[in-house]
Order: C-alpha cells, then sequence, then structure tokens
C-alpha cells in the first residue's frame, strides 16, 4: 500500500506541530510547512519533510505546492490548511489595512493554496482538504472582530466548496477548535501593537484590561486542551471512510455549535457578552 502524503501549513508551533508529528508517527508523509525557514530547518532536524510557505505570499504557495509535486511525482492525498493569526481590538478600531492583512493569510492564502491542490486532486480522483476554522467562525465574541471575520468568511466558503466537489472524490471538512495550547495569543502581539491605536481609543479603559491578559502570563483558558486533541479529529477526517463535514473539539465548540442553532439572536447575544 503507497504511503498517503499530507500538506499542513503553520507547522512551526501549536496545532500544525502536533499534527505534522501527529500524522508522521502513523505512517504519514508530512510535508510540514511553516512561514520561516529557520522553523522549517527545525522540523527537518526532528526527522520531518519541510520547506516554506507563506500565505501572505502568492508566489511562496506556488513554489511549495510545485515542491510537493516534485517529491511525490504529482500526487497529494490531503490537504491540511492551519496557520492563522488574530489582531485583537475593538472592531472600532480596526483601520482598513488590518483586516486587508489578516484576510491575506486567513482566507485568501487558504483558498489559493486550495485551488492549486485541486487540479491534483482531480487528476487522481481523490483527495481530501480540511480547513482549520475555530469556535469564532461559528459565534462572534467581544475584542476578536478581525479573527471572526476571516473564520466565518473561511467556513461560508468550504460550505460551497463542499457543495460543489459533490461527486469528484474530494472531501472538504472543517475542524473547529476553541480553546486550544498554542501562540495565537503571543504572536497576536505585534499585530495588535502595529495597528490598534487604543490609546486614543474611546475604549481606552476598556483596553487596558485587554492589554493585561494580552501581556501578561499565558495562563490557560477554561476547557483549553492540548493540541494533541485538535490532531485527533484531524487523524478521523483524514483517515475515515466516510468523514465528518465538521470536527468539533472543545466544550466551548460543543456548546456555541448548540446555542447558535437553539437561541434566537438576542438571547445569543445576552450569553456571548458574559463569555
Amino acid at each position: 500500500m503507497l504511503q498517503k502524503s499530507v500538506l499542513i501549513t503553520g507547522c512551526s508551533s501549536g496545532i500544525g506541530y502536533d499534527a505534522a508529528h501527529g500524522l508522521a508517527k502513523r505512517g504519514w508523509r508530512v510535508f510540514a510547512t511553516c512561514r520561516a525557514q529557520a522553523d522549517c530547518d527545525r522540523l527537518i532536524a526532528e526527522g520531518l519533510e519541510s520547506f516554506v510557505l507563506d500565505y501572505a505570499d502568492e508566489a511562496s504557495i506556488t513554489s511549495a505546492v510545485a515542491e510537493v509535486k516534485r517529491r511525490t511525482g504529482g500526487t497529494l492525498d490531503a490537504l491540511y490548511n492551519n496557520g492563522a493569526f488574530a489582531c485583537p481590538g475593538a472592531v472600532e478600531d480596526l483601520p482598513r489595512g488590518a483586516l486587508r492583512e489578516i484576510f491575506e493569510t486567513n482566507l485568501f492564502g487558504y483558498h489559493d493554496l486550495t485551488r492549486q491542490v485541486i487540479p491534483i486532486m482531480r487528476a487522481q480522483g481523490h483527495g481530501r482538504i480540511v480547513n482549520c476554522s475555530s469556535v469564532l467562525g461559528l459565534v462572534g465574541m467581544r475584542w476578536r472582530g478581525a479573527y471572526v471575520a476571516t473564520k466565518f468568511a473561511m467556513e461560508g466558503l468550504t460550505d460551497v466548496l463542499r457543495l460543489e466537489m459533490r461527486g469528484t472524490g474530494i472531501d472538504l471538512i472543517l475542524i473547529e477548535p476553541g480553546p486550544v495550547t498554542s501562540r495565537i495569543r503571543a504572536n497576536a502581539i505585534p499585530h495588535f501593537e502595529r495597528w490598534i491605536d487604543w490609546q486614543n481609543s474611546a475604549r481606552v479603559e476598556e483596553y487596558r484590561s485587554l492589554t493585561g491578559r494580552l501581556y501578561g502570563d499565558q495562563v490557560r483558558d477554561r476547557f483549553e486542551l492540548p493540541a494533541s486533541a485538535v490532531t485527533a479529529k484531524l487523524v478521523h477526517a483524514l483517515e475515515s471512510k466516510r468523514p465528518k463535514a465538521r470536527y468539533y473539539v472543545t466544550t466551548p465548540t460543543y456548546i456555541s455549535g448548540v446555542l447558535r442553532r437553539v437561541l434566537p439572536t438576542r438571547a445569543l447575544d445576552w450569553v456571548l457578552s458574559r463569555a
């Protein structure tokens, strides 16, 4: 039986890092990509195949897909779109450039890579494309508007693509993690500092609490699970004969999925405003 291959993005730490090692241990041929060459070198030293893929750079995406094809002879069994970042801040304080930057990575990069992989999967008659969404792809929460917007958009695009791919042998799958141990909060700091002029905001006092959490000790969130919990769902998504369209991971994600379906908007807003 031929070894199956998977391309994973955002493997420098957190969910992508755990997924790359977890799938490699299960016998998958893993192409573990990162934005920085130094991170790729570290993964290579750990025994993984790794090269650069930066969602914000169209040429980088094209080069990475070409590298996969070169190494496999033109095949790829699965893609796990995982890399993303956050830019915390009130929606009224988000300049156009902040939204443009985050959409380039969290949505346009996913879409570009997916489009370049689909012809490979069409030619071989099968494939699985897994997009890493979030509990924030199901419900919105304060101070996370930019990230929420990208995840809502990605969910919609994935749902439509799943319908359009029916009958092709290509499955589209969403994973909804929720609070998972990662560096996303620390990685958000440069984007917050670049784009959010919080000291001149009408919400300056509220920002004092936000910055305390952002810059403070990285304490665990309630219901937080390790990245391995996401990998367990990814394994089912990639190896099950009939994968689900959506995989919830953490308790908040299950709860949010239910509340979104059963509560009127005003009641859901009340719940989320206290989260």
